[in-house]
């Protein structure tokens, strides 16, 4: 990567952690005030205004400040034009609706800069829990300003996997044995979050993740030493005409493969 490339990545950074903040303050402003509720996908996903309220933000900011980058949000009619674009914004004015909508903490603003199919700067903003979590190609990632890195914890060591407790009675009994199970965790991005910062080894993603889930974490977890992989151990492409995903995993880079290789087995019994 050049010196100009890492400029203007470190650029967008500053940019979309000031739209994520300001964001997640608009957001903040509708947490546990009822806000209105729609749903959407046939009934089986709430939107709200504070969405609404959160993607304007971000698209009035980010999309007055770098007109030539395409955009993808979970909130907006998607454009195919986006495809035509070498750099643009992926974004999830909230992710974890429901939790929001419960009064739980854990739900996030997700911002990341996509360039060429992977992310090259990401932010999660957590208003509720006072967090921001951000990385840039290259960089370290960072919550709080600290420095964060996945778990050390080794293969003979227990692994807090983030699991349907469903999916996790069909992995190979060995396997099953060292694995602590964490209950369920509302935002997408803010558990792939957790395995960056260390709080858990892993988890599998079930298939019909989407760009916007995985874009800004899956860069967080990178720079900090883990990986999001497919269940080839290939990293994700974003920006495709198709934005879903199948089964994914995200654990320390050193762990993937044995997670992959249990999942196989399972997958194979």
């Amino acid at each position: 990567m050049s010196d100009r490339e890492k400029g203007r990545w470190q650029s967008d950074l500053a940019l979309i952690a000031d739209a994520a903040k300001e964001a997640g303050a608009v957001a903040f402003g509708f947490f546990n005030q009822s806000p209105e509720v729609w749903w959407k996908n046939e009934g089986r996903s709430p939107v709200s205004a504070a969405d609404f309220a959160a993607n304007k933000t971000l698209e009035s900011i980010l999309r007055e400040a770098r007109p030539d980058y395409g955009w993808l949000s979970e909130e907006t009619e998607d454009d195919a034009d986006r495809l035509s674009r070498e750099t643009l914004f992926i974004v999830d004015p909230i992710d974890g609706t429901r939790a929001f909508l419960s009064g739980q903490k854990v739900w996030c603003v997700s911002v990341a800069v996509v360039h060429r199919g992977r992310p090259v700067a990401g932010v999660l903003y957590a208003p509720a829990l006072e967090e921001l979590y951000q990385a840039v190609e290259g960089g370290l990632a960072m919550k709080n300003g600290m420095p964060l890195a996945v778990s050390a914890a080794g293969a003979d060591e227990t692994s807090r996997l983030a699991i349907g407790e469903d999916l996790l009675t069909t992995f190979p009994s060995a396997f099953r044995a060292r694995v602590a199970r964490q209950k369920y965790i509302p935002s997408l991005a803010y558990r792939i979050a957790m395995v960056a910062d260390g709080r858990l080894e892993g988890t599998f993603v079930k298939g019909n993740s989407h760009d916007w889930d995985l874009a800004a974490a899956d860069l967080i977890l990178a720079c900090a030493g883990g990986g999001l992989v497919d269940l080839e151990g290939r990293p994700v492409v974003y920006n495709s005409a198709d934005v879903t995903h199948k089964v994914l995993c995200a654990g320390p880079a050193p762990r993937i493969d044995e997670f992959l290789a249990a999942f196989a087995e399972r997958r194979d019994s």
